[in-house]
């Protein structure tokens, strides 16, 4: 994997190799966060046959809307090549107060492909009373193979306008997490047994009032696991027991945590 072209804010540090074979970059935004009317473009492009994994130096902070300004937006283009594998490893998603932020996620998977991919989100500054006290937050995802749609979501969330303190939404909750594995090619069965073992463990990590799991297999190709939780402390340990567990089931291999740069 090799850095193409990288245009401010965007750097991506220099790349690791991995006992896999493959490579760890990681993404940092040098403006140390996401601006009122910035518009971030990121493209991952993974060969034929090879292997990386793609963090971050730190969350991403999305800043106070200026008026007068667009929402900022990010735009990620994914593709996953024949046989190729792609871990994406992204710190948290912070939305500040008054903050409207639109991200768009597309990504395509060649024949074999595999990609395990995490998000979290935050509620806001809460040591500074921002809790949930952004303007708009749109989460767009789409991922494809060469036959059909795979995953396709929508998310709007304007809690001025629609309370997540409903327990038709969040709740009690805070924090979210979603955590992905795709494999194309993959049987039906093993994604029915991958679905069993997932279960098993997001119950483990389950408790009412505190933080709470849920899996799904989808209709082809992929699962989907969902989390959420009053604190973000549990979260991580959590995505990565997921990550690791599906990895090993998928591939064989067992999952390393990515080095952090700072």
């Amino acid at each position: 994997m090799f850095v193409d072209a990288q245009q401010p804010p965007w750097r991506a540090v220099r790349a690791f190799p991995q006992p896999n074979g493959g490579t760890l970059v990681h993404l940092h935004n040098v403006s140390g966060g996401v601006l009122s009317g910035d518009h971030l473009t990121l493209d991952i492009e993974v060969a034929p046959g090879a292997a990386a994994q793609v963090t971050t130096t730190g969350a991403t902070r999305l800043y106070r809307h200026r008026p007068g300004t667009d929402a900022s937006e990010q735009s990620t283009n994914i593709r996953v090549g024949e046989g190729a594998l792609l871990e994406y490893l992204p710190d948290a998603l912070i939305p500040f107060a008054a903050s409207r932020h639109r991200q768009q996620t597309r990504i395509a998977l060649a024949a074999g492909a595999k990609l395990f991919w995490w998000e979290t989100v935050a509620p806001g500054r809460q040591a500074m009373g921002e809790t949930l006290a952004f303007d708009s937050l749109r989460l767009q995802t789409e991922v494809r193979s060469l036959e059909r749609p795979l995953l396709l979501e929508d998310l709007l969330l304007e809690p001025a306008k629609r309370p997540l303190t409903s327990s038709a939404r969040l709740g009690a909750y805070t924090h979210t997490a979603n955590f992905y594995a795709f494999g194309t090619g993959v049987r039906a069965a093993e994604w029915r047994e991958l679905e069993t073992r997932l279960a098993e463990l997001c119950s483990a990590h389950s408790t009412p009032g505190v933080m709470i799991w849920g899996t799904s297999a989808l209709a082809a190709a992929g699962i989907v696991v969902r989390g959420m939780s009053v604190s973000p402390r549990a979260l991580p340990a959590t995505l990565a027991a997921l990550w690791r567990v599906s990895k090993k089931f998928l591939t064989g291999e067992d999952a390393v945590l990515p080095r952090k740069v700072y």
